[in-house]
């Protein structure tokens, strides 16, 4: 009887211990031992955010909803704006904006239309491991997305950036479930900058606002030098690996389901988490903005913090209040701006001495960070996990067949309107990727 009742004591302990550390975990731990974000590399965020909030307006001379200061925005510079009537379910609304002032090509695109069918069958059209695509796994449904979107507006972006001398940055933005969509465009349009004019790779970049898990941690990784991830404080969306399509069926009891999340992940060591190639993870390089440091009441001045993680990688749900409405594209807008003045206002206090981090040494850290965890993934047997050296080994092999087909007819990469069929290149990418996956796997036993 002692026995049974010390055994009960025991499971009783752990249940308080583990329900304490649950309860007591904040959004501030998971980045806590990041380095801070500096002016430069953040202050497009809000801008962004901007965008993105725009996609919501149908006009933009006559705005309905805007945000505290206004978009900021030139109405004459909005290239082109797409509904959802136009899309016909394929892919959210998005716009295509030419910004002349920060020499920018940006194609915003909308968050989840809880109204919206066709939203919801975007989330549902995957399966766990359904996808393999570039060495890893992305979600189907906003891969598919994602392709279509670049058989509409590759031509109006190339064609876009030709016009404006070809030294405009392109950039993809998208919220929530528009961070999935353009995360995954990024990735194809990285392994086929070709197709678009040659933009260079150091001119590609995306903001994946509030993002979604979408793709493989290899991939998170690998991408992290043109993906750029903001997640504001206790946001539950990057931190949840619950497939996409299973959250959002669960909406409306969404307290429940992150309770039930936490407590089936306590069980489930790390090392098989970091070794799942079919597990989804937010991706590149992470800016988390926290406001709450010491409990979930109250808010402090937003401190925004940069890394590109690979194990801790937002794994552990925050049992919070604000888990949802941290999640608002127009929070997270705000707390951005606030961020970006209180950087900027600490930076001119010392006018008559040099800056902290100056400017190059910054981007060298930077690609330092990238290269190392790249190999930290390496080092933990993520699978299919790249070193830095290899990854440009891969970049040189796939230049060699693109320079040999320069000058033959793209029969197979054209459509007979003579635009670039994305959908043959990214099964390319998919068949080749999935055959060195499938020689990777076989070589230690042969």
């Amino acid at each position: 009887m002692s026995v049974a009742c010390g055994v009960e004591c025991v499971v009783v302990l752990g249940c308080l211990r583990w329900a304490w550390k649950r309860c007591t975990y904040i959004g501030n731990d998971d980045s806590a031992t990041w380095p801070t974000a500096t002016p430069e590399e953040f202050e497009r965020v809000p801008h962004i955010c901007r965008l993105i909030l725009a996609v919501y307006e149908p006009d933009l001379r006559n705005p309905q909803y805007p945000p505290p200061g206004g978009y900021r925005l030139n109405p004459d510079w909005l290239v082109k704006r797409v509904t959802y009537e136009e899309t016909q379910g394929r892919s959210p609304p998005y716009i295509i904006y030419a910004d002349h002032d920060n020499r920018e090509i940006v194609l915003a695109i909308r968050g989840l239309n809880l109204v919206k069918e066709s939203d919801y069958k975007l989330l549902l059209d995957n399966r766990i491991g359904m996808q393999m695509f570039d060495g890893g796994y992305a979600h189907h449904g906003l891969l598919k997305s994602a392709t279509w979107l670049l058989n509409q507006e590759s031509e109006t972006l190339k064609k876009l950036w030709l016009e404006n001398g070809s030294n405009y940055r392109m950039v993809f933005a998208g919220h929530s479930l528009g961070s999935g969509v353009a995360s995954l465009l990024t990735v194809i349009v990285a392994n086929h900058i070709d197709r678009l004019g040659g933009v260079p790779r150091d001119k590609i970049r995306c903001y994946a606002i509030a993002p979604a898990r979408c793709m493989s941690l290899n991939l998170a990784v690998k991408y992290a030098d043109v993906i750029h991830s903001v997640i504001l404080q206790d946001d539950f969306l990057p931190r949840t690996a619950t497939p996409l399509e299973d959250i959002f069926k669960s909406l409306f009891c969404l307290p429940c389901l992150l309770f039930l999340i936490c407590l089936r992940d306590t069980f489930i060591p790390e090392g098989r988490k970091l070794r799942d190639p079919r597990r989804l993870y937010a991706p590149g390089r992470m800016y988390h903005i926290v406001e709450r440091r010491f409990c979930r009441c109250g808010r402090y001045p937003p401190e925004v913090r940069t890394a590109i993680p690979v194990d801790g990688r937002f794994e552990h749900i925050v049992l919070s209040c604000n888990a949802t409405s941290d999640h608002g594209i127009i929070w997270i807008e705000r707390e951005a701006e606030k961020a970006i003045k209180m950087m900027k206002e600490s930076s001119g206090e010392t006018l008559t001495t040099p800056p902290k981090v100056q400017r190059l040494e910054r981007l060298q850290t930077i690609e330092k960070e990238h290269k190392d965890a790249l190999e930290r993934a390496v080092s933990l047997n993520i699978p299919h996990a790249v070193t830095s050296t290899e990854e440009h080994e891969d970049e040189e092999e796939a230049e060699v067949p693109r320079s040999q087909s320069a000058d033959a007819p793209e029969v197979q990469s054209k459509s007979n309107s003579g635009k670039t069929n994305w959908d043959e290149l990214v099964e390319t990418l998919m068949k080749k990727k999935k055959l060195g996956n499938l020689a990777t796997d076989a070589s230690p036993s042969q």
